[in-house]
């Protein structure tokens, strides 16, 4: 592989230790109001069964195969959690944070988008939220917020940082974590460095082989390691829903992303929570 020149990137950017490239683990934990993500022959915003029991796996058995990875690798994850989720299963939610893994608002029910009542209704939305989560975890409040399937609005980042979040994620614009102002302050933002690294982009709905999730980690990861290798460090996120990715069929591959990765010298392992902090404190000086 030819090795980039750092001098063609515009960020100037560093890793603690000097690492070569960051990796997160992002682990949805939905529920939902009539549907899941799959829908074999239900109608769109109507009751589906079968969908939501394909929902329910998640908590009935996913998020305990992924949670026996993570503790196999020494990761800890980043929990994107709807509030209905938490309202439903608080003792799961609770492990989360006491296994020492961060737990990020997703919107109350995933198949709700707040964002279409307006802003009144995505403020009320996020304040029963971050409610429900900081009190199922023990006192200890979210700080990030993922939308379900990236729906923010306009208002989303003023309305987070409103109610004292640091990070969002809903955007796909760069590689690395960038600030933007708000009437209250800095708000970071997270991009979605997942998009080729993600069981619903890469094995749910184009119904591809888990090898393919296998191949697509490996390419991005080498050349971002290689742009790492050159002086520009970059992050790479991997996106496992428990109701998907806690499925037997993908937990060989999860290990052999995870065996990968580390496989390699310099690689950050951390949370989004702590890329936020540390981007923070870098970019505006703080």
């Amino acid at each position: 592989m030819t090795r980039p020149s750092p001098s063609r990137y515009p960020r100037n950017w560093t890793w603690p230790g000097g690492a070569r490239i960051a990796l997160t683990i992002g682990v949805p934990f939905e529920d939902f109001h009539c549907q899941s993500q799959l829908s074999l022959v239900g109608t769109p915003g109507k009751l589906d069964r079968f969908s939501l029991s394909y929902g329910d796996y998640g908590w009935k058995a996913g998020i305990w195969r992924l949670l026996d990875v993570l503790d196999e690798f020494g990761l800890k994850a980043s929990m994107s959690t709807n509030g209905l989720a938490a309202e439903r299963h608080p003792k799961i939610v609770r492990t989360f944070v006491d296994e020492g893994h961060e737990v990020l608002g997703h919107g109350w029910a995933n198949d709700v988008y707040a964002k279409d009542g307006g802003p009144e209704a995505e403020r009320e939305e996020i304040r029963k939220c971050t409610e429900v989560l900081t009190r199922v975890c023990g006192g200890v409040r979210p700080v990030g917020w993922t939308s379900p399937g990236s729906s923010g609005s306009d208002a989303t980042i003023e309305l987070l940082r409103e109610h004292g979040y640091v990070w969002y994620g809903d955007d796909a614009s760069d590689d690395l974590p960038f600030l933007t102002q708000t009437s209250n302050g800095p708000f970071v933002v997270l991009p979605r460095t997942n998009m080729s690294t993600n069981d619903i982009t890469q094995w749910l709905f184009p119904r591809n082989p888990p090898s393919v999730l296998l191949e697509n980690f490996k390419d991005t990861f080498d050349q971002l390691y290689a742009e790492g290798v050159a002086g520009s460090p970059k992050w790479i996120d991997i996106t496992l829903h428990a109701h998907m990715a806690g499925r037997a069929t993908l937990t060989p591959t999860i290990r052999r992303m995870l065996a990968y990765a580390q496989q390699h010298e310099g690689v950050f392992y951390t949370r989004k929570r702590d890329i936020a902090d540390y981007a923070l404190r870098q970019l505006s000086g703080s």
